[in-house]
């Protein structure tokens, strides 16, 4: 396995202010993308759809929990497959954001909303101990609420809107381990990565599963390997 070249302290921290210069630089656009998003205009959504939850159909509103903000994050689901064969990416979303304190500190609700039938995915949810409402998206076809996949709303009295909307790696914002892992030397050490020639790298997403689970599973109680569920790279292009 190679490693950085080694070089004295002086030249290091020559480097090192460097790449600080172009850190503030992203820092400051990202600030300004967000300041754009703060400035979208929003659509309104059909508020008579009604999700099925943990106590029955519920209403898009009551999903807002006394807010007037909603951050949805939708989640794929395989029927019948059991919990070792769900979506290894919505796992990663969703199990390295659990805790909305800080979002219902600033008056927005944080909820799941989930492809499949409740009464399927319900025992998963507790499986994997998440805490945040899940609601099914089953049989749900309505502009603005079946599709994209991280989406925030507005309730504006009886009416309903749609904000924002982002997918692929837009996701990421959900997934600090991944930004974490971009400070380290080797990256998240995946095959789409531009790394120095001799860097560890893997299939995308390859090591998001580990003897045939996700492996945020592995922290559950009485977990065992599923042979046969092998990951599958993940064909992507260029990412900016």
């Amino acid at each position: 396995m190679n490693v950085p070249e080694i070089v004295d302290r002086e030249t290091w921290l020559a480097d090192r202010n460097a790449l600080l210069v172009r850190e503030k630089a992203h820092t400051r656009a990202g600030d300004a993308l967000a300041a754009a998003r703060r400035r979208l205009p929003m659509v309104k959504v059909d508020a008579s759809v009604r999700l099925v939850g943990a106590h029955g159909p519920t209403a898009l509103a009551d999903m807002f929990e006394g807010r007037d903000q909603l951050l949805v994050c939708r989640h794929m689901w395989h029927r019948g497959e059991g919990f070792e064969g769900q979506c290894r990416g919505c796992t990663a979303t969703v199990w390295n954001f659990q805790d909305a304190t800080y979002l219902e500190a600033r008056g927005v609700t944080f909820a799941v909303w989930c492809e499949g039938p409740y009464d399927e995915f319900a025992p998963f949810r507790e499986f994997m101990g998440y805490s945040a409402p899940w609601y099914s998206l089953d049989g749900i076809d309505s502009p603005g609420i079946s599709d994209g996949w991280l989406s925030a709303y507005l309730r504006v009295g009886d009416r309903i809107f749609l904000t924002y909307d982002t997918d692929g790696r837009g996701c990421e914002a959900m997934m600090p381990a991944l930004q974490l892992l971009d400070m380290t030397v080797y990256g998240r050490q995946e095959e789409w990565e531009d790394s120095p020639e001799g860097w560890p790298q893997d299939p995308t997403q390859s090591w998001f599963r580990r003897a045939g689970r996700p492996i945020p599973q592995w922290t559950r109680p009485g977990v065992t390997p599923v042979p046969g569920r092998e990951p599958q790279p993940i064909a992507i292009g260029p990412r900016p």
